[in-house]
């Protein structure tokens, strides 16, 4: 057993879905190896100490697991032999308390709770057989709590060494209405930067404090508190694996960082609330948690919400929780709650920080700000999000513009006025859709109407900035164009009208439609815009995407530098790099502006090479990776032609990558390439020497947006190919808009 314990070992985290990054940054901190994501938790490895560390010290997992053994389970008595097979007498006695969780089913095992009787025959017929006594199944109090989740054919088994789940800290005996759940406060708290605005100086303030767990949280993060320091007992306490030596010396540790922590002067933490019940319950809480000099709160409605002033205190962060009209009334009795919010941080918190966590991110709406940043989180079952924003004091320049948006544009015509009106309701329907999923950047309208045939797409910058991109398609050779031209302006008006924006946020371009390779002449996607001057003014725009933050150029090119057909396919990218754990090797071809590597490289992947001939979208590819932290000893970028790369990879690059994504222009003849592509007649090509990289079991991601593109047959026959509908809701009206494979060896 002792050898057992003293080498490395694999264990899992859980946690609340939406927080695996947050996680898996926490566990690498406190010293965990081979981290690895999936959906509501992260496997990681280590020492038996570590684990205990885990337990101890994680603000975000829910349960800390140690992993015993993975089995393929076919049918019912696949799972008894499997749980059978473990030296249970090493971790139980044979008279102790026993209780197993058991989660998942496959076609064999369709009741998590025969499942769950099966493991505990075997468990129970193991000690049985050795020893004669056999355990007592006990739910409140066990000895031992094993852990099996059961997917398709594969069995986890593992000890749950957390006892009572682990955002229960032991400090609040007293809850509100809808209790925000501990881990889920300090992930706000994390993600609003909160670590660092304390080690500056900077205040918390909650208007909306309910019973004080942000506040709580935050008190502990400043002050270096173990939050399981308070909590009674750990599962692993009476397992017969239980090293209580090194236990008790990093407890220890945690009581005199605690000790010195409370010692230092931590910055000002506050709350407030209009009910004056529920600050009993976060009084209580509060002094549960030992921090009634560090945390205080008082009964104050939010139109009153202003920064303490008995001292000078730096600014630091707003966060808050407020209702959201599905836990105490109607969402209208609440628009003015949020609405007066909004005015009350902007009248009086100019430089601070300011988060709100909703599960009805259109309150949020209401305040009048602008996010920069969305986190779409869960408050439970409940999708919410966390809007983050910096509430600036209003400039001159500022005030001009908020009023040039305010007054009224010049006259609609009647005809504009249709396409206003569509331009609404896309508002209400995409525009939600888009909020509700945290995407700042989406297609708003396509040519809905004939006459005003155009695309408008809208881009909210990292700085909270509404911009709107208007792509106007070459009218018919058979309009006059003057009346072309004034139905651009009619166009334009109605954008101006209905977002509120000034005119030089509306960028605005012409571009054809390319039936034919014919119609594309030249560097394709590398043409620069010829008919629009780039405003002097006009700087380099930054958005997010998925965490991501991107660059993009409303004005020098017909292309922004993202597009946003393809969110769902960079979305897919990301997510088939987790699925495949450490190590990915990502390959980009025709890259572009590297978008889907950021994606890949946020998703996990341990190298990447990007490949496009030009140097101003590599050196824009480099300017994205800077800007997300990407290593560049790791993330590779490099310029040349890919059809010439992919012949030189041929010799040395055979078998080296597991994902690829191969997204070529449908035709281009630049002076820097040896020939001329052509999608439809070279596709066959490209495909077959990219699976020559491919590594065993990897994927080929193949994209084009040649509307008239058709597969070669004699590649469905060689490989496993599947067209993949990757399209979100903006860009459903054109499902024609680009192609998309999934590539893999028979």
């Amino acid at each position: 057993m002792i050898d057992q314990l003293t080498r490395e070992l694999s264990f899992t985290a859980t946690c609340p879905k939406g927080l695996e990054s947050l996680l898996s940054e926490e566990l690498r901190q406190l010293g965990a190896d081979d981290l690895r994501e999936q959906p509501a938790a992260v496997h990681f490895s280590g020492s038996l100490a570590l684990a205990y560390r885990c337990c101890l010290w994680s603000r975000l997992a829910n349960r800390i697991l140690l992993r015993l053994e993975q089995a393929r389970v076919g049918n019912a008595e696949d799972l008894y032999r499997a749980v059978a097979a473990q030296p249970w007498e090493q971790h139980i006695s044979p008279s102790g308390r026993l209780w197993l969780q058991f989660s998942g089913t496959n076609r064999e095992i369709r009741n998590s709770q025969f499942g769950a009787q099966k493991a505990k025959d075997a468990i129970v017929d193991r000690l049985r057989r050795d020893s004669g006594a056999r355990p007592v199944v006990d739910k409140e109090n066990p000895d031992l709590t094993v852990a099996l989740r059961l997917q398709r054919d594969r069995l986890d088994i593992a000890i749950d060494l957390s006892g009572d789940s682990l955002h229960r800290r032991g400090y609040r005996t007293h809850i509100g209405i809808a209790p925000l759940k501990e881990n889920l406060a300090a992930a706000l708290l994390l993600r609003a930067g909160w670590p660092q605005i304390a080690a500056e100086g900077g205040a918390l303030l909650d208007p909306m404090c309910g019973s004080g767990t942000i506040l709580i949280e935050g008190a502990m993060m400043a002050a270096d508190i173990a939050p399981g320091l308070l909590r009674k007992s750990f599962g692993f306490e009476r397992w017969l694996g239980h090293q209580s030596d090194i236990w008790n010396d990093l407890r220890e540790e945690a009581l005199e960082r605690r000790r010195r922590g409370l010692e230092r002067e931590l910055p000002e933490i506050r709350g407030y609330d209009a009910d004056a019940k529920v600050l009993f319950a976060a009084e209580a809480n509060i002094a549960r948690a030992g921090l009634e000099r560090q945390v205080r709160v008082s009964c104050r409605p939010v139109a009153a919400f202003k920064a303490p002033s008995h001292r000078e205190i730096k600014p630091g962060l707003v966060l808050t929780n407020p209702p959201y009209g599905e836990r105490i009334g109607e969402q209208e009795a609440l628009r003015e709650t949020y609405a007066e919010l909004g005015r009350q941080l902007k009248r009086e918190f100019p430089g601070w920080h300011a988060g709100i966590f909703t599960g009805n991110p259109e309150l949020g709406y209401e305040t009048g700000l602008r996010s920069h940043k969305q986190y779409q989180l869960y408050n439970g079952t409940i999708p919410s999000q966390l809007l983050l924003f910096h509430i600036r004091a209003q400039s001159a320049e500022g005030m001009a513009e908020e009023g040039e948006a305010r007054r009224s544009p010049e006259a609609l015509s009647p005809e504009a006025v249709g396409v206003a009106n569509r331009l609404r309701k896309n508002l209400r329907t995409i525009g939600k859709w888009a909020q509700k999923n945290a995407i700042d950047c989406y297609r708003l309208y396509d040519a809905d109407l004939p006459e005003y045939a155009a695309a408008i797409d809208l881009y909210k910058t990292v700085d909270g900035e509404l911009y709107a991109h208007v792509q106007e398609y070459r009218a018919p050779a058979t309009i006059d164009e003057s009346k072309a031209r004034a139905r651009l302006r009619d166009l334009v008006r109605a954008v101006q009208s209905v977002l509120e924006i000034p005119q030089r946020r509306v960028s605005i371009k012409e571009r054809r439609r390319h039936s034919h390779k014919k119609d594309q002449k030249g560097g394709g996607q590398y043409q620069k815009q010829a008919q629009l001057q780039k405003p002097t003014w006009a700087a380099a725009l930054w958005v997010s995407e998925y965490g991501a933050e991107l660059e993009v150029d409303l004005w020098s090119y017909l292309d922004t530098g993202l597009f946003l057909d393809h969110r769902p396919v960079r979305r897919y990218l990301r997510e088939q790099v987790r699925e495949r754990g450490a190590g990915v090797k990502f390959l980009n071809l025709f890259c572009y502006t590297a978008s889907a590597t950021v994606q890949a490289a946020l998703g996990g992947c341990a190298q990447s090479t990007s490949v496009d001939m030009s140097k101003t979208y590599q050196a824009w590819s480099g300017r994205n990776f800077r800007r997300n932290n990407l290593d560049p000893y790791r993330h590779q970028l490099v310029e040349a032609d890919c059809l010439q790369w992919l012949e030189s990879a041929q010799q040395n690059r055979r078998g080296h990558y597991d994902l690829i994504f191969l997204d070529p222009p449908s035709f281009s003849n630049s002076a820097k390439m040896r020939g001329v592509l052509d999608i439809q007649r070279d596709h066959a090509k490209l495909i077959r020497q990219c699976m020559t990289l491919l590594a065993a079991g990897g994927t080929l991601v193949f994209s084009n947006n040649l509307r008239s593109f058709k597969m070669d047959e004699e590649i469905g026959a060689e490989f496993s190919v599947e067209n993949l509908q990757l399209l979100d809701r903006d860009f459903q009206r054109n499902p024609k808009i680009h192609n998309v494979w999934k590539i893999e060896a028979r």
